[in-house]
């Protein structure tokens, strides 16, 4: 990939900070400036990249072997065709999850978090839970921890907005109510929610996963390992290759952590790259 001057002011916003060099020059979004050339330290999270007059393609951070699915593994179908949800269609499926109560969160809940985004994307982002402020609003991903996330996609060429000149993708959670007082997700709930969730993965068909968060990572790969053991491989749902990596809302809270994710975000769209040309 090579990176614009607007990339690189999204990376700021996610707090991984370039020392540009004096003899790059161009308009804003227009010029191509440099690569990543070293892992941001553990203190400032900036990476020192060197002077160049001439754009450079940037390198992953991460090395790891990409497994590429066949063809003729995907598509299997994840959901048990004895479960209702198994035909529903985009509408059918948000309507049951409007009115689900197949947990004890129906009687907690203000809104459902279906999920947004390009119900045909390549991508798809799943999370793990909603919280207050995804509660109030019926949308996934809001608050700081949203805008956290979007200055991520913007970064890597994606949005969740149609639009802009982005790719866009979809978002979706493994749960569809917020746990009370943002509490972890019972491992029930996670079982009574997951036949939307399946359907919604079946439906978009995406070419790529990114689960964000151990509650996502660990549904999603049937794995108690955590994240920091699972970064850096490329897994597989159902047949679609999975990346791992770690909660925006995590992120908040340990923002040393955003240069992984990154790392996280290359190894996606390197994945994805040889997706296309495979």
């Amino acid at each position: 990939m090579v990176w614009s001057e607007r990339q690189v002011a999204m990376l700021a916003e996610m707090g991984i900070h370039l020392r540009l060099p004096t003899t790059v020059a161009g308009p804003a979004g227009d010029a191509a400036v440099a690569a990543l050339a070293a892992e941001p330290t553990a203190q400032s999270g900036e990476a020192v990249v060197p002077a160049v007059s001439t754009p450079v393609v940037a390198t992953p951070a991460v090395a790891a072997p990409v497994v590429w699915v066949p063809e003729a593994a995907r598509g299997a179908s994840p959901i048990d065709p004895s479960s209702p949800v198994a035909t529903m269609g985009w509408e059918a499926l948000a309507e049951a999850v409007a009115g689900c109560r197949a947990c004890e969160l129906c009687d907690s809940r203000r809104n459902t978090v279906f999920g947004v985004g390009n119900r045909q994307a390549r991508w798809m982002l799943i999370g793990e839970a909603p919280g207050e402020n995804e509660d109030r609003t019926g949308q996934p991903f809001v608050g700081d921890a949203g805008q956290l996330l979007d200055n991520m996609l913007r970064a890597t060429g994606l949005t969740r907005a149609d639009g802009g000149g982005e790719e866009q993708v979809y978002i979706a959670n493994v749960l569809k109510c917020r746990p009370p007082r943002n509490r972890n997700p019972e491992p029930h709930e996670v079982e009574r929610c997951e036949p939307y969730l399946k359907r919604q993965v079946e439906l978009v068909q995406p070419r790529l996963i990114l689960a964000l968060g151990r509650f996502a990572v660990q549904s999603i790969l049937r794995s108690a390992e955590p994240i920091g053991r699972l970064r850096g491989k490329v897994h597989q749902y159902h047949g679609v290759p999975v990346v791992v990596t770690y909660h925006p809302g995590y992120l908040l809270r340990n923002p040393v952590d955003k240069s992984r994710v990154w790392e996280d975000l290359c190894l996606a769209r390197e994945v994805m790259e040889g997706l296309a040309v495979g």
